[in-house]
């Protein structure tokens, strides 16, 4: 499932055929489309359209080229478009575009500030989220949201064209980035560079049709069943399917929008990329200042906020169900510390293993100390990989960082265990996390290829699976 979040339906260019143009959207897996007002009689023709179809929602508001328009009193047009909130069914889920324009300038910048500053006002008062058009003009839409910031104030910046300090002031203020038909082109690398660094809980998908029609489909008009080409080229760009592309933007737009309804349904099995996860608890011996656990259960999409730990044959019966010899590898991990459930970390991949499966485990490396014994004798032959988390490059650090229940001298027994695990299972590796601390990632490499004699790599921070 996919939503396009910005759309122009309403636009005359589908009056011939918007009826196709919504079956093939269908077709190509599109659930949901946000269709954008631009003006007054543009937010009217939205919101009937979303009154006819169910698949389509609005938004309203008047776009920076329009705002000429309303004259030096628009409280009446306002008044109007307030109204068509009231009559939506909750059918009308957003304000906007609303913004600035400074690169076509089609009404005087002081008009565009004055009424972007009305509108942004509007939006909280209505609580709902905005809908920001900016283009050359980024610093003074941010500035002008900080300004009139209210505890309500969210929203999504469309069709995104800011470079990486604009991007993180945009996520910092709470808003989403939303991707278009853009990072598909050749010449697109700057934005395809910074799609490969945001985080994708914080991304949306568009098409902004009938403009800025996808690379394949250059030349034609475009429409939302073509947001499909967006999201396969983010799906590339990050390094994962576009099956998990679909259901995080999708999940992102129910957050935003509250349309489509999230998946609250626990996972005790889940996909990313070509690899089958198995969450087997939420408990954790650390309690980590970066940890995801701290804002949110979700995981690349995945609700991983277990009601109750699954049992063994319930674990090895959602596994099955998924048929995990389909999968490059099974990996123990979730939103806790498998080692916790030691008997069921062996006895699942006790089973995986007569299938000639892969299998992973990804842990604090604190095994031992919960179990009160090396328990790395009894993964020999079990697991093929394991990855252990070091997060710092001392044990100051580390217990600053983590808060593990055992105490100051954990990150030494740590690297125990990392030494241990060498005797015993074929591939270990060590991760660190790229956090904006005062973690010396030089020195943590340092120790793991030479001091610990394992593989190293950098996760960037906040950004789990």
């Amino acid at each position: 499932m996919l939503i396009d979040t910005h759309a122009h339906l309403d636009f005359p260019d589908y009056e011939p055929d918007r009826e196709q143009v919504l079956q093939r959207a269908s077709d190509a897996g599109i659930q949901y489309i946000i269709t954008v007002g631009t003006d007054l009689a543009s937010s009217k023709k939205s919101c009937e359209l979303s009154q006819s179809y169910p698949q389509i929602y609005a938004s309203i508001g008047i776009h920076p080229h329009e705002v000429k328009e309303l004259g030096p009193d628009p409280s009446d047009i306002y008044d109007v478009l307030k109204g068509l909130v009231r009559q939506g069914k909750g059918k009308v889920i957003a304000w906007g575009e609303a913004g600035l324009d400074y690169y076509r300038d089609y009404s005087p910048r002081e008009v565009q500030e004055r009424e972007f500053r009305h509108q942004v006002r509007i939006a909280q008062e209505l609580d709902l989220p905005l809908i920001i058009h900016a283009r050359q003009a980024h610093d003074e839409v941010l500035k002008i949201l900080n300004e009139e910031a209210g505890p309500r104030l969210r929203g999504v910046f469309h069709c995104f064209s800011g470079d990486e300090r604009i991007a993180k002031e945009v996520l910092g203020l709470g808003f989403y980035i939303s991707l278009a038909g853009p990072l598909t082109y050749p010449n697109s690398h700057k934005l395809q560079r910074l799609a490969k660094i945001l985080p994708t809980d914080r991304l949306l998908l568009e098409t902004d049709a009938p403009f800025l029609t996808p690379q394949p489909r250059r030349g034609k008009r475009n429409e939302p069943a073509f947001v499909t080409y967006a999201a396969d080229k983010l799906a590339e760009i990050k390094g994962l399917s576009s099956r998990d592309i679909a259901r995080i933007t999708s999940l992102n737009a129910s957050l935003l929008f509250g349309i489509g309804g999230k998946d609250k349904t626990a996972k005790i099995v889940y996909q990313i990329r070509k690899s089958l996860y198995l969450n087997l608890t939420n408990r954790c011996t650390n309690n980590c200042c970066f940890c995801v656990r701290n804002d949110t259960t979700y995981v690349k999409g995945h609700n991983l906020k277990l009601s109750q730990e699954p049992s063994i044959e319930e674990l090895w019966q959602a596994t099955t169900a998924e048929d995990p010899g389909r999968y490059q590898e099974v990996v123990f991990c979730g939103l806790g510390e498998p080692t916790l459930r030691l008997e069921v970390i062996k006895e699942i991949a006790r089973r995986l293993k007569t299938r000639g499966i892969r299998v992973r485990l990804n842990t604090n490396g604190q095994g031992n100390l919960i179990h009160a014994r090396n328990i790395l004798p009894e993964l020999e032959g079990l697991i093929d990989a394991i990855s252990v988390s070091l997060n710092a490059e001392d044990k100051e650090k580390y217990y600053h960082l983590c808060h593990p229940i055992f105490g100051l001298d954990t990150y030494d027994q740590v690297k125990e265990f990392i030494r241990g695990a060498k005797r015993y299972i074929p591939q270990v590796g060590v991760t660190v996390l790229d956090m904006p601390w005062e973690i010396d990632l030089s020195k943590c490499q340092e120790i793991a290829e030479k001091e610990l004699g394992v593989s190293f790599r950098i996760r960037e921070y906040n950004i789990l699976g």
